[in-house]
């Protein structure tokens, strides 16, 4: 009776092990898994970008493990969250992809409020964060933490470029760009680096970020008389039609800015002409990963890439270098160790993770908005590749 008691024992701790065995392989992500929160704005002002973002981001992870979604001998798991382009819900969303998701990493988001309330989470919960395609100079600026790496351009990279088209000695400026922190970096950014050349700023506007009527914020600006109007804007909602209908050109003051996606070219189609920058548009870049980007999108979605479908492939990039580079290892010290200072390629070509603030230095372009043959609106026509050590933005953390 007593070895039968004994048999019995041994017998049920056997199949408790084999069954927590079994459920260790197999409940949740296992070893064997990566898993990877995306956040984005599918729905709210920015909805469109965060279409591109995450668009980019699938192709991106194609692209980089040749269609398996494996690397280092693990799968990758993807699960996308929408911000609703709401500060909270995004915070909300992101706790929802660490506690509950088990997230290896964060990519996003569409707006810097919205990554702003994330990236103290990527640090309390000791997990690398992405930053795509948001551009705000606080986020690897002063609000800086060491896991925060970004594939977006921040700020004063545009600046970089705007500022390198139009300002000078003598030179007098006005900017306008929505009432958030992307658009105060921006204009604030835009306003060193002219001033840096030797412009002098007469006029600051901001104007609420869902404005529709900019005619106070135009009147402003007409009345302090600069020689350039540097604007800055993203969403659907831009000041191009009263800016014109205003007739700011005719009375002498010359308008620039970033050529944005796509859905804003036919409305820029009065600045025919303009010298400006962006960040990317497909027909820029020469080289393979872009070529590979602009052919599969064209495939998959009958239409090209846009203006933050090559960040988010960037951001996929850059995830699967740095797990080949640890083999695995999703350790967050171990990721911050590499990809610090590393570089990887991008439809945009070399992006290098600078080691002191994490941002990537990257190409942007030199544009003219030109009439189009094939197009019933103006493109951007390259009129140099700006280099990543033209554009790198100063150190500000």
């Amino acid at each position: 009776m007593k070895l039968k008691r004994i048999m019995g024992i041994l017998f049920t701790l056997l199949v408790v092990g084999i069954l927590a065995a079994c459920g260790d392989s197999t409940s949740g992500d296992s070893d064997d898994t990566i898993t990877i929160g995306v956040l984005a704005s599918q729905t709210g002002a920015l909805e469109s970008y965060g279409k591109q973002t995450v668009r980019g981001f699938e192709l991106g992870l194609e692209y980089a493990t040749d269609g398996t979604m494996e690397v280092a001998g693990k799968k990758i798991k993807y699960i996308i969250e929408d911000t609703e382009t709401d500060p909270e819900v995004a915070r909300q969303k992101a706790l929802k992809l660490l506690e509950d998701d088990g997230a290896d990493f964060l990519v996003g988001s569409s707006s810097s409020g919205d990554t702003l309330a994330v990236t103290p989470l990527a640090e309390e919960y000791e997990t690398i964060m992405v930053v795509e395609p948001a551009a705000a100079d606080s986020i690897t600026g002063s609000e800086y933490n060491d896991y925060v790496f970004r594939t977006a351009r921040n700020s004063s990279q545009d600046a970089a470029a705007a500022a390198a088209a139009v300002a000078g000695e003598g030179v007098t400026i006005a900017t306008l760009a929505p009432d958030y922190s992307f658009g105060h970096d921006g204009a604030k950014a835009f306003i060193a680096a002219a001033e840096e050349l030797g412009a002098e700023l007469v006029h600051e506007e901001y104007a609420a970020p869902d404005a529709t009527d900019f005619t106070a914020n135009i009147q402003k600006i007409i009345e302090a008389k600069p020689d350039y109007l540097y604007v800055v804007w993203a969403g659907a909602n831009t000041p191009w039609t009263q800016i014109v209908d205003m007739k700011v050109e005719e009375q002498g003051i010359k308008v620039t800015t970033g050529v944005a996606d796509i859905a804003t070219l036919p409305t820029m189609k009065p600045l025919i002409g303009m010298e400006g920058f962006t960040l990317y548009y497909h027909t820029l870049p020469d080289n393979e990963v872009n070529d590979w980007l602009v052919e599969e999108h064209k495939n998959k979605f009958d239409e090209v890439p846009d203006l933050f479908t090559a960040g988010g492939m960037s951001a996929a990039l850059a995830i699967v270098e740095a797990i080949k580079k640890t083999d695995g290892d999703t350790d967050a010290a171990k990721l911050i160790e590499t990809m610090e200072g590393m570089s990887f390629e991008t439809p945009k070509g070399t992006m290098t993770f600078r080691e002191e603030d994490h941002q990537a230095l990257q190409e942007m372009y030199s544009v003219t908005l030109e009439e189009s043959d094939e197009f019933d609106y103006p493109v951007p026509v390259l009129k140099r590749v700006l280099t990543p050590e033209e554009t790198a933005p100063p150190i500000m953390n």
